[in-house]
């Protein structure tokens, strides 16, 4: 399989074209970092990567917004970021290994999703290649932008199958003044999701709400049930904060930075330690992530103010995905045997019917959508 990386976006839509035009199939990523997630590429003849698009277009501190290449990792972009005081709150998993289109294309977020939301909540503007070798601008540089489709966000958790991300454009929000971390300690799960509960109806609304089970508590050296609140603001806040998280146990600095990067990189940690493991993704009510954790002891995150659930397996290359459940990450030898994604829903057809519009030919990633696309 040949491979080629592009340094501009015309050489990146130039590549496309050429390699749609003689029918091949194009692997297309950046630094694969997350290739054991979603499906596997169908036997690609042409493997592109973006990692050589890795520039700032465009900085704006003022106005809170950046346009950067797909490229770009997006640990690098995040220490940009921090010198002007300002973040892109996705804390994805591979951190130090993610590109921004590869953040983007897998529509990868983490514990703080629940107070700034995920990619599509903070991507403003982009450009992409197509396989007609032209490049498209999608939105721009303004945060309130509402004139015509944007385009973009089809590209936003589509795994590369529908075009190649040359450019992304996000806006920024500024670092809070303080963070704090209070973790509970509890014996059950009921107790644990009444004082989930109990944080969701309070006026002080923090920034993450993550849950884990005792399997997974053992895995970022905790005990038990563990409830992770993470406050940020003003101090007096935070001080508010401690008062009223009655019986919760604020962490220092150093214990907070460690727990919070040790659950951020949950899953990927995992399948380090377990290369034939697989990963569960449920995505539920909140309510539902009670009964999620009910059923499975294995180790598992959940995103408990959200509702996303990941369920980790030390051997998952015998099982397809349960109902109401995506297989988030397989084996690779086991991928093209297992059904990763059993109920699509009824939006399906449309999704098809966006893909026969971008690539009509399946030429882009095959199968890299679960299978399915």
């Amino acid at each position: 399989m040949d491979s080629i990386r592009p340094a501009t976006s015309e050489e990146l839509a130039a590549a496309l074209r050429e390699a749609a035009e003689a029918g091949r199939r194009i692997r297309l990523g950046g630094a694969f970092s997350k290739d054991g997630m979603a499906g596997p590429v169908v036997t690609p003849d042409l493997c592109v990567s973006s990692t050589r698009l890795n520039r700032v277009r465009q900085f704006e501190p003022k106005d809170l917004t950046i346009s950067v290449e797909s490229g770009l990792p997006w640990a690098e972009l995040t220490a940009l970021l921090a010198k002007d005081g300002q973040m892109i709150p996705l804390d994805p998993p591979w951190f130090e290994r993610a590109t921004v289109g590869g953040v983007i294309a897998s529509n990868n977020s983490g514990p703080r999703r629940r107070l700034y939301g995920s990619a599509r909540d903070v991507v403003i503007g982009m450009e992409f290649a197509t396989l007609e070798g032209k490049l498209v601008q999608s939105g721009g540089m303004v945060v309130k932008n509402v004139a015509g489709l944007d385009m973009g966000k089809l590209m936003i958790g589509s795994f590369g199958t529908l075009a190649a991300v040359s450019s992304v454009n996000f806006k920024l929000t500024p670092v809070p003044e303080s963070v704090r971390t209070f973790v509970y300690s509890l014996a059950d799960l009921q107790q644990a999701i009444a004082a989930r509960d109990r944080v969701l109806q309070d006026v002080l609304q923090p920034s993450a709400i993550d849950l884990l089970n005792p399997a997974g508590s053992d895995r970022v050296g905790l005990k038990g049930y563990c409830l992770l609140v993470q406050a940020a603001g003003v101090e007096p806040v935070l001080d508010r904060y401690a008062r009223e998280l009655d019986g919760a146990v604020a962490l220092g600095k150093e214990d907070e930075d460690h727990l919070w990067r040790a659950v951020r990189e949950f899953v990927p940690e995992f399948l380090a330690d377990y290369p034939d493991g697989s990963v569960l993704r449920y995505s539920t009510t909140l309510t539902g992530v009670r009964e999620i954790l009910t059923k499975r002891s294995e180790p598992a995150v959940a995103r408990a103010g959200t509702g996303v659930t990941y369920v980790c397996l030390q051997e998952g290359s015998e099982m397809n995905a349960p109902k109401g459940a995506v297989l988030e990450y397989s084996p690779a030898s086991a991928k093209s045997k297992l059904e990763l994604w059993p109920q699509p829903g009824g939006q399906f057809d449309v999704m098809k019917k966006i893909k026969a519009m971008f690539d009509p030919k399946g030429l882009l990633n095959p199968g890299r959508l679960y299978g399915r696309i």
